[in-house]
Protein backbone atom coordinates (compact mmCIF):
# COMPACT_ATOMS: atom_id res chain seq x y z
CA UNK A 1 0.00 0.00 0.00
CA UNK A 2 1.27 3.47 -0.88
CA UNK A 3 2.28 5.80 1.91
CA UNK A 4 -0.68 7.83 3.14
CA UNK A 5 -0.59 11.49 2.15
CA UNK A 6 -0.93 13.88 5.07
CA UNK A 7 -1.39 17.63 4.68
CA UNK A 8 -1.34 20.23 7.46
CA UNK A 9 -0.82 23.48 5.52
CA UNK A 10 -4.48 24.45 5.80
CA UNK A 11 -4.54 24.40 9.58
CA UNK A 12 -1.07 25.89 9.91
CA UNK A 13 -1.86 28.87 7.66
CA UNK A 14 -5.64 29.32 7.97
CA UNK A 15 -6.73 27.23 10.92
CA UNK A 16 -7.87 30.14 13.07
CA UNK A 17 -8.98 32.44 10.26
CA UNK A 18 -10.88 29.88 8.15
CA UNK A 19 -11.22 26.55 10.01
CA UNK A 20 -13.74 25.10 7.51
CA UNK A 21 -11.46 25.84 4.56
CA UNK A 22 -8.53 24.33 6.48
CA UNK A 23 -10.60 21.19 7.14
CA UNK A 24 -11.64 20.84 3.49
CA UNK A 25 -8.04 21.34 2.31
CA UNK A 26 -6.29 19.05 4.78
CA UNK A 27 -8.90 16.38 5.51
CA UNK A 28 -11.00 16.18 2.33
CA UNK A 29 -8.80 17.24 -0.60
CA UNK A 30 -5.55 15.72 0.63
CA UNK A 31 -6.84 13.37 3.30
CA UNK A 32 -9.45 11.64 1.10
CA UNK A 33 -9.20 12.61 -2.58
CA UNK A 34 -5.41 12.35 -2.81
CA UNK A 35 -5.46 9.04 -0.90
CA UNK A 36 -8.21 7.49 -3.04
CA UNK A 37 -6.62 4.41 -4.64
CA UNK A 38 -8.32 4.20 -8.07
CA UNK A 39 -5.63 6.50 -9.52
CA UNK A 40 -2.00 6.33 -8.47
CA UNK A 41 -0.39 9.40 -6.91
CA UNK A 42 1.94 10.03 -9.85
CA UNK A 43 -1.04 10.29 -12.19
CA UNK A 44 -2.82 12.60 -9.74
CA UNK A 45 0.26 14.82 -9.68
CA UNK A 46 0.22 15.06 -13.49
CA UNK A 47 -3.53 15.80 -13.56
CA UNK A 48 -3.08 18.53 -10.95
CA UNK A 49 -0.21 20.21 -12.79
CA UNK A 50 -2.16 20.25 -16.06
CA UNK A 51 -5.31 21.52 -14.31
CA UNK A 52 -3.47 24.43 -12.70
CA UNK A 53 -1.70 25.17 -15.99
CA UNK A 54 -5.01 25.24 -17.87
CA UNK A 55 -6.39 27.67 -15.27
CA UNK A 56 -3.43 30.03 -15.73
CA UNK A 57 -2.20 29.50 -12.16
CA UNK A 58 1.59 29.81 -12.12
CA UNK A 59 2.23 30.88 -8.53
CA UNK A 60 3.69 29.00 -5.57
CA UNK A 61 0.86 26.44 -5.64
CA UNK A 62 1.99 25.22 -9.06
CA UNK A 63 5.61 25.15 -7.89
CA UNK A 64 4.50 22.96 -4.97
CA UNK A 65 2.69 20.53 -7.26
CA UNK A 66 5.62 20.40 -9.69
CA UNK A 67 7.84 19.51 -6.74
CA UNK A 68 5.26 16.93 -5.66
CA UNK A 69 5.25 15.47 -9.18
CA UNK A 70 9.02 15.17 -9.16
CA UNK A 71 8.93 13.55 -5.70
CA UNK A 72 6.45 10.95 -6.96
CA UNK A 73 8.51 9.86 -9.95
CA UNK A 74 7.77 12.28 -12.79
CA UNK A 75 11.03 12.61 -14.71
CA UNK A 76 12.39 15.68 -16.49
CA UNK A 77 11.62 14.07 -19.85
CA UNK A 78 8.07 13.25 -18.75
CA UNK A 79 7.26 16.72 -17.41
CA UNK A 80 8.64 18.31 -20.60
CA UNK A 81 6.37 16.08 -22.70
CA UNK A 82 3.38 16.72 -20.40
CA UNK A 83 3.76 20.52 -20.56
CA UNK A 84 4.34 20.46 -24.33
CA UNK A 85 1.24 18.33 -24.91
CA UNK A 86 -0.92 20.51 -22.65
CA UNK A 87 0.37 23.68 -24.33
CA UNK A 88 -1.25 22.59 -27.60
CA UNK A 89 -4.64 22.82 -25.87
CA UNK A 90 -4.30 25.57 -23.25
CA UNK A 91 -2.05 28.12 -24.95
CA UNK A 92 1.57 29.01 -25.65
CA UNK A 93 2.06 31.67 -22.96
CA UNK A 94 0.92 29.21 -20.27
CA UNK A 95 3.40 26.64 -21.56
CA UNK A 96 6.29 29.10 -21.32
CA UNK A 97 5.29 30.11 -17.81
CA UNK A 98 5.09 26.51 -16.57
CA UNK A 99 8.35 25.50 -18.25
CA UNK A 100 10.20 28.23 -16.36
CA UNK A 101 8.90 26.87 -13.05
CA UNK A 102 9.56 23.27 -14.09
CA UNK A 103 13.17 24.01 -15.02
CA UNK A 104 13.74 25.40 -11.54
CA UNK A 105 12.19 22.33 -9.92
CA UNK A 106 14.20 19.93 -12.08
CA UNK A 107 17.34 21.98 -11.34
CA UNK A 108 17.97 23.44 -14.79
CA UNK A 109 19.28 26.93 -15.40
CA UNK A 110 16.60 29.25 -16.80
CA UNK A 111 17.96 31.59 -19.49
CA UNK A 112 16.86 35.20 -19.28
CA UNK A 113 14.19 35.99 -21.85
CA UNK A 114 14.87 38.78 -24.31
CA UNK A 115 12.27 41.47 -25.02
CA UNK A 116 11.65 39.71 -28.32
CA UNK A 117 11.05 36.40 -26.50
CA UNK A 118 8.65 38.03 -24.06
CA UNK A 119 6.68 39.63 -26.87
CA UNK A 120 6.64 36.38 -28.85
CA UNK A 121 4.94 34.73 -25.89
CA UNK A 122 2.01 37.14 -26.26
CA UNK A 123 1.14 36.43 -29.91
CA UNK A 124 0.15 33.23 -31.68
CA UNK A 125 2.08 33.78 -34.93
CA UNK A 126 5.88 33.54 -35.20
CA UNK A 127 7.90 36.73 -35.30
CA UNK A 128 10.30 35.23 -37.81
CA UNK A 129 13.66 36.54 -38.93
CA UNK A 130 15.01 40.03 -39.57
CA UNK A 131 13.05 41.69 -42.34
CA UNK A 132 14.88 41.42 -45.71
CA UNK A 133 13.23 44.73 -46.66
CA UNK A 134 14.81 46.43 -43.67
CA UNK A 135 16.34 49.17 -45.79
CA UNK A 136 12.81 50.57 -46.19
CA UNK A 137 12.20 50.70 -42.42
CA UNK A 138 13.31 52.99 -39.62
CA UNK A 139 14.23 50.66 -36.72
CA UNK A 140 14.18 46.89 -36.48
CA UNK A 141 11.44 44.76 -38.03
CA UNK A 142 10.87 41.05 -38.61
CA UNK A 143 9.06 39.01 -41.24
CA UNK A 144 7.46 35.57 -41.00
CA UNK A 145 5.50 33.83 -43.79
CA UNK A 146 2.13 32.54 -42.58
CA UNK A 147 0.82 31.33 -45.96
CA UNK A 148 2.63 31.25 -49.29
CA UNK A 149 -0.13 29.44 -51.20
CA UNK A 150 -3.47 30.72 -52.54
CA UNK A 151 -3.42 34.04 -50.64
CA UNK A 152 0.04 35.22 -49.49
CA UNK A 153 -0.03 36.20 -45.80
CA UNK A 154 2.93 37.46 -43.79
CA UNK A 155 3.33 38.45 -40.16
CA UNK A 156 5.28 41.70 -39.89
CA UNK A 157 6.59 42.61 -36.43
CA UNK A 158 8.01 46.01 -35.46
CA UNK A 159 10.12 46.78 -32.42
CA UNK A 160 9.02 49.89 -30.46
CA UNK A 161 9.50 52.99 -32.58
CA UNK A 162 9.98 51.05 -35.81
CA UNK A 163 7.98 52.02 -38.90
CA UNK A 164 8.20 51.50 -42.62
CA UNK A 165 8.69 54.26 -45.20
CA UNK A 166 5.86 55.88 -47.04
CA UNK A 167 4.94 53.57 -49.90
CA UNK A 168 2.30 52.87 -52.54
CA UNK A 169 0.83 49.58 -53.76
CA UNK A 170 0.34 50.10 -57.48
CA UNK A 171 -2.10 48.10 -59.61
CA UNK A 172 -3.82 48.52 -62.96
CA UNK A 173 -6.88 46.78 -61.52
CA UNK A 174 -7.60 45.47 -58.01
CA UNK A 175 -4.54 45.27 -55.82
CA UNK A 176 -3.87 46.94 -52.51
CA UNK A 177 -3.32 45.36 -49.10
CA UNK A 178 -5.10 44.38 -45.89
CA UNK A 179 -3.55 44.71 -42.45
CA UNK A 180 -4.85 42.80 -39.40
CA UNK A 181 -3.28 43.72 -36.05
CA UNK A 182 -2.48 40.63 -33.97
CA UNK A 183 -0.38 42.09 -31.17
CA UNK A 184 0.95 45.20 -29.49
CA UNK A 185 0.05 48.71 -30.58
CA UNK A 186 0.87 50.64 -33.72
CA UNK A 187 -0.34 53.12 -36.31
CA UNK A 188 -1.46 53.32 -39.93
CA UNK A 189 -1.50 56.63 -41.77
CA UNK A 190 -2.53 57.71 -45.27
CA UNK A 191 -0.98 60.76 -46.87
CA UNK A 192 -2.85 63.89 -45.84
CA UNK A 193 -4.88 62.16 -43.11
CA UNK A 194 -4.50 61.61 -39.36
CA UNK A 195 -2.82 58.43 -38.15
CA UNK A 196 -5.11 55.56 -37.08
CA UNK A 197 -4.21 53.58 -33.95
CA UNK A 198 -3.99 49.80 -34.42
CA UNK A 199 -4.55 47.33 -31.60
CA UNK A 200 -5.32 43.57 -31.79
CA UNK A 201 -8.32 42.90 -34.01
CA UNK A 202 -8.10 46.19 -35.94
CA UNK A 203 -8.39 45.68 -39.72
CA UNK A 204 -7.10 48.21 -42.24
CA UNK A 205 -8.05 48.07 -45.92
CA UNK A 206 -5.53 49.85 -48.15
CA UNK A 207 -6.65 50.56 -51.71
CA UNK A 208 -4.14 50.57 -54.55
CA UNK A 209 -2.45 53.91 -55.35
CA UNK A 210 -2.79 55.24 -51.76
CA UNK A 211 0.41 56.59 -50.19
CA UNK A 212 0.72 55.36 -46.61
CA UNK A 213 2.92 53.95 -43.84
CA UNK A 214 2.44 51.70 -40.81
CA UNK A 215 4.51 50.79 -37.79
CA UNK A 216 4.82 50.45 -34.02
CA UNK A 217 3.92 53.00 -31.38
CA UNK A 218 6.97 54.59 -29.72
CA UNK A 219 6.52 52.51 -26.55
CA UNK A 220 5.18 49.19 -27.87
CA UNK A 221 6.01 46.21 -30.01
CA UNK A 222 3.54 45.76 -32.86
CA UNK A 223 2.55 42.94 -35.22
CA UNK A 224 0.14 42.78 -38.11
CA UNK A 225 -0.71 40.25 -40.77
CA UNK A 226 -0.11 41.68 -44.23
CA UNK A 227 -2.42 40.25 -46.90
CA UNK A 228 -1.73 41.14 -50.51
CA UNK A 229 -4.87 41.74 -52.56
CA UNK A 230 -4.73 40.18 -56.01
CA UNK A 231 -4.66 42.59 -58.93
CA UNK A 232 -3.34 43.27 -62.40
CA UNK A 233 0.21 44.60 -62.90
CA UNK A 234 0.81 44.97 -59.17
CA UNK A 235 4.00 46.49 -57.76
CA UNK A 236 5.20 48.26 -54.64
CA UNK A 237 6.92 51.65 -54.67
CA UNK A 238 8.98 52.61 -51.61
CA UNK A 239 9.25 56.31 -50.91
CA UNK A 240 10.77 58.61 -48.28
CA UNK A 241 11.02 57.71 -44.59
CA UNK A 242 8.46 59.01 -42.10
CA UNK A 243 10.15 61.99 -40.51
CA UNK A 244 11.01 62.00 -36.81
CA UNK A 245 8.97 65.18 -36.49
CA UNK A 246 5.80 63.62 -37.91
CA UNK A 247 6.30 60.38 -36.01
CA UNK A 248 7.14 62.20 -32.77
CA UNK A 249 3.62 63.61 -32.38
CA UNK A 250 2.23 60.08 -31.95
CA UNK A 251 1.83 58.64 -28.47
Amino acid sequence: MAEKIVQTAGREQLGEFAPMFAHLNDDILFGEVWNEEAIDVKTKCIITVVSLMASGITDSSLSYHLQNAKAHGVSKEEIAAIITHATMYVGWPKGWAVFRLAKEVWNEDVPELTEKDRYQNTICFPIGEENPYGQFFVGQSYLAPVSTEQVPVFNVTFEPGCRNNWHIHHAKNGGGQMLICIGGRGYYQEWGKDAVEMTPGKVINIPAEVKHWHGAAPDSWFSHLAIEVAGEDTSNEWLEAVSDEDYGILK
